[in-house]
């Protein structure tokens, strides 16, 4: 009997999650403003027929020089633009997927969806969108604001603005261009859809300048825990980020959105949830322990507790190895962040030092250390207790993290029947087993007689 098989994305921001990855001495400490490494590590990953790639971003600098001197000591500054980098890997590629972060609050709806719509006609079918909210004034301070919009106001924008992307996607029908020389019509009229969206933050009337996707439409990916942010996940996304620590946590999670489905007449199986993982394996566990260790050591103090600035304010007044302060979840940027980050401190009994090491190592991601067996050992116990239908590798390192992940863990993985030898498709949605979207439109071209859009 066939087992059930696992999605796997790689995330390459930054060339590495940890903290101090450009520290480390195998890796290019520019490496995230050189195209040759990210796509030594995108060819990798399609070597090894991973679903996807994936980049997050920021619009800005989202750094504070909180403890002083921090910020002058972090990687996290220069980096390439998400959509201009998987533009320019997608001519290199041919199955994996691309997703790129975009954010609904310095951008505009027509101008969002014209440009996934056209990375998805360049890569042919393997675009994908993240959507998510800027949460920081270090943002604001870019688009002419002196601080982020509120919490509410930038989820129902959001709502409102994945509402209009979508309709913008559904301008034209898959067969609307006739190309007909002899006649000389372009287009069957019939089948251009001018969305004329008039709404509380946007007014777009459209046709989108870009032909329909050649899946339907590029996949849509969320990764907030907040209620409105699960209610955009379920009503219109492809699949869901998760940065989950404990099992129970992300059953719930996972559970709640989808949960939330059948309400938009959606399937279970409509909606991929991956969680993010950091896997440092050796081929034992002492050879695992010394990467994590010497990992450990690249992590500057003064880094780390600048990464825990956003969710408990500056802690460099208290002893390192002491306890973890409650967090004023009224005062912080990133709600669920901070409260996850003292949920683990506290669970694990942390000290300040620890959880800035802990975090360091991948942000929030879970991390397992070990052989490859622990790696899947792990990777199936969360899969089958329904805590993720994949996972969205978050590497330590790069080029380390993935070539250390294809030479340890994709044999075991496959050993187990638990991931694929070859891809099913050409576009993205084919490759991730998810439903073609119909058009909008659909419904009314067959009461008109029009074929419906597949």
């Amino acid at each position: 009997m066939n087992k059930k098989q696992m999605k796997l994305g790689l995330s390459m921001r930054y060339m590495g999650y940890h903290v101090g990855s450009w520290r480390h001495p195998d890796v290019p400490a520019d490496g995230a403003s050189l195209f040759q490494s990210f796509l030594e590590v995108a060819q990798t990953a399609e070597r090894a027929k991973f679903d996807m790639l994936f980049l997050a971003d920021g619009i800005g600098v989202r750094l504070d020089d909180k403890p002083a001197g921090s910020m002058c000591r972090s990687r996290h500054n220069v980096e390439l633009e998400p959509l201009t980098l998987l533009s320019a890997l997608a001519p290199l590629t041919r199955n994996i997927g691309l997703v790129a972060t975009a954010s609904t609050t310095y951008n505009e709806p027509y101008h969002i969806a014209r440009k996934y719509g056209s990375l998805d006609q360049i890569s042919g079918g393997r675009a994908a969108w993240n959507v998510v909210t800027s949460w920081s004034d270090q943002e604001a301070w870019n688009f002419s604001m002196s601080k982020q919009l509120d919490y509410d106001t930038r989820y129902e924008r959001a709502h409102e603005f994945v509402e209009v992307v979508t309709g913008l996607w559904d301008s034209w029908d898959e067969d609307a261009f006739l190309l007909d020389k002899e006649s000389g019509v372009f287009y069957d009229e019939k089948k251009m859809h001018v969305l004329d969206h008039v709404g509380k933050h946007f007014s777009v009337r459209g046709p989108l300048s870009v032909r329909r996707s050649p899946q339907g439409r590029p996949i849509l990916v969320q990764a907030g825990v907040s209620e409105p942010g699960q209610q955009i996940a379920a009503e219109y996304c492809d699949m869901v980020f998760m940065a989950k620590n404990d099992l129970k946590s992300a059953q719930d999670y996972y559970s709640s959105v989808k949960d939330r489905l059948e309400h938009f007449g959606r399937k279970g199986s409509d909606l991929l949830m991956m969680l993010g993982l950091t896997p440092i394996v050796g081929r034992t566990r002492e050879e695992a322990q010394e990467k994590y260790e010497q990992l450990e050591a690249l992590i500057d103090p003064i880094v780390g507790l600048s990464m825990l600035y956003r969710s408990f304010g500056d802690l460099s007044h208290l002893p390192l190895d002491g306890p973890v302060p409650k967090p004023d979840l009224d005062k912080v940027g990133l709600k669920s962040s901070a409260q996850m980050y003292y949920d683990l401190a506290q669970k694990q009994g942390l000290t300040i030092r620890q959880l800035y090491k802990k975090i360091g190592m991948a942000q929030e991601h879970k991390t397992i250390v070990g052989t490859a067996a622990d790696v899947v050992d792990e990777m199936e116990s969360w899969f089958e207790q329904g805590a993720a239908d994949g996972f969205n590798i978050t590497p330590s390192l790069l080029p380390h993290g993935i070539n250390d992940f294809v030479e340890l863990v994709l044999p075991e993985l496959r050993k187990r029947g638990r991931f694929r030898d070859e891809y099913e498709g050409r576009t993205l949605r084919e490759n991730l087993g998810l439903p073609v979207p119909a058009s909008r439109y659909a419904a009314t071209a067959a009461s008109t007689g029009v074929s419906p859009v597949k």
